[in-house]
Order: structure tokens, then sequence, then C-alpha cells
């Protein structure tokens, strides 16, 4: 309370203390790469557990392929992971070569973004090019039209 009888509410920083502005930035700084990375390798856990390469297994089928009878740009992506997990590289390119090098801007990205957190500043990678979306889009929209042209050198982009 101030002399008028007034109750005053202290700074933030003298509630929380410098210790558990630490920790938040610790947290943030650490624990949201390293929730991220569990995650990813949750995924491949159930990706390398399921193989998706044989049919019958308890990972779903792409529901564009099975509705629409069309492959979708991602499309043999979970059995890209699964080949990839394997080191098998040409079968990952051969189930979806776009979503091999997509995997890999991203885990540059994922890996650039947490670097900028450690250092407290923004690292620059390829998402802050001028055209990346765009050229994200189109090449994802000319993979998914030339995986589904019905003509003999397209035809073995089709999984």
């Amino acid at each position: 309370m101030n002399r008028s009888g007034q109750h005053v509410t202290p700074p933030v920083d003298a509630v929380i203390g410098s210790a558990s502005r630490w920790s938040v930035l610790w947290r943030h700084r650490v624990v949201t790469p390293m929730l991220a990375a569990v995650g990813f390798a949750g995924v491949c856990t159930v990706v390398w557990l399921g193989d998706p390469t044989t049919p019958g297994g308890f990972l779903p089928p792409c529901p564009t392929k099975l509705l629409l009878h069309i492959d979708c740009p991602g499309c043999g992506s979970t059995r890209a992971l699964y080949s990839l997990l394997h080191g098998d590289v040409p079968a990952a390119l051969h189930y979806n070569a776009v979503g091999v090098v997509a995997l890999m801007l991203l885990g540059y990205a994922f890996v650039a973004y947490t670097i900028g957190l450690w250092r407290g500043r923004r690292v620059h990678s390829w998402q802050q090019w001028r055209y990346a979306p765009m050229v994200a889009l189109v090449v994802t929209v000319v993979w998914f039209i030339i995986r589904n042209i019905p003509i003999e050198p397209f035809t073995g982009l089709a999984v």
C-alpha cells in the first residue's frame, strides 16, 4: 500500500525475479526445440514400427489416393520416410522425391531456428527468401500434376 492507502502492484521483475526469467528463457530456448525433436522421433518410431511399404499395416493409406484414386503431392511420404530411416535413399526418392527434398529443407530450417534461439537472434534461412513461398507452391502444384499424367515417362512417378 502506498501513502494514500491504495494497493500498488510491484513491478514484474520484483515478483518473478531474475531466476524465474532465466527459467522462462531456458524453457523457450531448450525445451521447445527438444519437444519438437522428441515429437519427430516419435513419428519416426511409429513409421519404423508400422512398415508402410507392406500393405495391411496399422498406418492408414493416403486419403486422397484412397478416395479419388490420384496421387497427391504427399503420397508416398510415409514410405519415403521409412526408406530414409533404413538408409535406402533411392527407394525414398522413388516414393516421393519432392518430399525428401522438403524434409531436408525442413530439417535445415529447424536447425537454423534452434541455433537462432540459442544465440538470441534469428539465423537467416531459406524461409526468409523473397520468393520461397511462391516457389514452394509452384513446385508442389507441378509435382501434383506431373505425378498424375498417364503418359509413359511420368507413370514411373506414381506410387
